[in-house]
C-alpha cells in the first residue's frame, strides 16, 4: 500500500453542513466556525453557494474577508452548478475555487437534467475554461458519482482536465458506496488522471468515514469532511473522526489540531442546535468515561490497558465513575481521589447504594451523591 503521506481537508461544514434540514448558520456563525476551522488548520473550506442570493454573497464575502484580511491561510471554495448563471453569482467575492458541479450517473443527467452525456461532456469543456478566466482554480464536482458509468467518470474527467481543472470530486451523493470497493474505484482514478481526486462521502451506511479513508489508500488527495458529520439526511464525512484516523490509523498527515475537535464540536453544535450524543466518537462527553469494574482496576493499574486511542492527543483526559457495573476496587480508588480511605467492607456497602442508586436515577452518581453514601455508611457503623 503506497499512501501519500499528507491529504488535504476540504472541509464543508459551512455549505453541506448547513444543507441538514433545519439547519440554519447566521452570518456571524459562519464567521466564527470558519475562523476557528482556519485556526484549528483545517486548509480548505466550502463557505457557501453564491447562487442562493444576495444575502449568502455577502456572508461569504465576509468570510474572505475575514480569512484573507488577517493573512489567514485557507482556500476558500464555493459550490456551483456547472452553467453561467451560477459562476456569474460566484464572481467578486474573494474566493478561490469554484466546485463546478454536474451529475455523473445516467439517472441524474436523464432524469434531473433531461440531457445527455454529451451535454455533461460539453459543459464541463464549455464551463471549466470560462471559470478559468474569471480568475478561480476550478474542481469539477461529480454528483452522484457512485452510481454513474466509471468509464464515463474517467472521460469526464479526462475534459475537465484537457479544460484546465486541477481537481476531481468524486460525490458519493446518496451515501451507498462501501470500503474496498471505493478503494478500488480510486485506485482506478488515480491510474488514468492526474487530477486532484475528492472525496465526497454520505454517512446513509453509516460508512462515510470508512469510505473517505478507503479513498485515500486507493489514492485521492482531498476529502470532504464535516464537523459532527453534520450534513444531508445521515449526514457527511466527519472531520474529527478523519483527522483523528488517517493520522493515527494510517500515518497520513492533515495539518489538523486534533486538540482543537471538542472546541469545534461544541461551537457547531450550538449553532446547528444539533446536540452531539455523548458516546459520539472522539467528542462525545461520555467517550473518555469508564464505569466499568474491570475497565477501572486495568486503567488504574496501566492506562494502556484499556486504551487504543488516547485521550491526550485530543486534549482530553480519562473520567473513572461509578455505577451498576463498578467493582469494589473502583470505589476504593475514586474515593482515595477525594481523599477518603475506606475499608473493604465499606467499598462494598457504598458500591450497593451506587448500584441502586443507577438503576433507579439512569445516572452515575456525583461527587456530592457519593459523599451522602459515604455519610450514611459512617452514621450506620456509629449506630452499630
Amino acid at each position: 500500500m503506497n499512501l501519500l503521506r499528507q491529504v488535504t481537508i476540504d472541509d464543508t461544514t459551512l455549505r453541506d453542513g448547513e444543507q441538514s434540514a433545519g439547519v440554519a448558520f447566521t452570518r456571524a456563525e459562519k464567521c466564527a466556525i470558519a475562523r476557528e476551522l482556519v485556526a484549528a488548520g483545517v486548509p480548505e473550506l466550502e463557505v457557501g453557494i453564491p447562487a442562493m442570493g444576495d444575502d449568502e454573497q455577502e456572508t461569504i464575502r465576509a468570510i474572505a474577508g475575514q480569512i484573507k484580511g488577517q493573512g489567514l491561510n485557507a482556500r476558500l471554495i464555493v459550490w456551483c452548478r456547472m452553467c453561467d448563471f451560477d459562476l456569474d453569482a460566484s464572481r467578486d467575492l474573494g474566493v478561490d475555487m469554484i466546485d463546478l458541479s454536474i451529475p455523473m450517473s445516467d439517472g441524474q443527467i436523464f432524469h434531473k437534467l433531461g440531457q445527455s452525456r454529451d451535454y455533461v461532456l460539453r459543459q464541463i469543456a464549455t464551463m471549466v475554461p470560462k471559470a478559468l478566466d474569471a480568475g478561480f482554480e476550478v474542481m469539477v464536482g461529480g454528483e452522484d458519482s457512485s452510481r454513474a458509468d466509471l468509464d464515463f467518470v474517467l472521460e469526464a474527467m479526462e475534459t475537465a482536465a484537457r479544460g484546465g481543472a486541477r481537481r476531481f470530486r468524486f460525490a458519493d451523493t446518496v451515501g451507498i458506496m462501501e470500503p474496498f470497493g471505493t478503494a478500488e474505484i480510486f485506485r482506478q482514478l488515480r491510474s488514468n488522471s492526474d487530477l486532484e481526486l475528492e472525496m465526497h462521502a454520505h454517512d446513509d451506511y453509516g460508512l462515510a468515514t470508512a469510505n473517505s479513508l478507503a479513498a485515500v489508500v486507493g489514492g485521492a488527495t482531498h476529502v470532504n469532511t464535516t464537523v459532527n458529520g453534520l450534513g444531508e439526511r445521515a449526514g457527511n464525512a466527519s472531520l474529527e473522526e478523519f483527522a483523528a484516523a488517517v493520522d493515527r490509523l494510517y500515518h497520513v498527515q492533515t495539518g489538523v489540531d486534533q486538540r482543537q475537535f471538542s472546541a469545534l464540536s461544541q461551537m457547531v453544535a450550538r449553532a446547528s442546535g444539533r446536540p452531539v450524543p455523548h458516546q459520539k466518537s472522539l467528542v462525545g462527553a461520555s467517550v473518555f468515561t469508564h464505569e466499568s469494574g474491570i475497565h477501572v482496576d486495568g486503567l488504574v493499574k496501566n492506562k494502556e490497558t484499556y486504551q487504543g486511542l488516547d485521550p491526550e492527543w485530543l486534549g482530553r483526559q480519562h473520567e473513572l465513575v461509578l455505577g451498576k457495573h463498578s467493582g469494589t476496587k473502583a470505589v476504593l480508588h475514586i474515593y482515595g481521589t477525594m481523599g477518603i480511605a475506606l475499608t473493604t467492607g465499606q467499598a462494598k456497602s457504598i458500591l450497593e447504594k451506587v448500584r441502586s442508586f443507577a438503576e433507579t436515577y439512569k445516572r452515575t452518581p456525583a461527587r456530592q451523591d457519593l459523599m451522602t453514601f459515604h455519610q450514611q455508611i459512617m452514621a450506620s457503623e456509629i449506630a452499630h
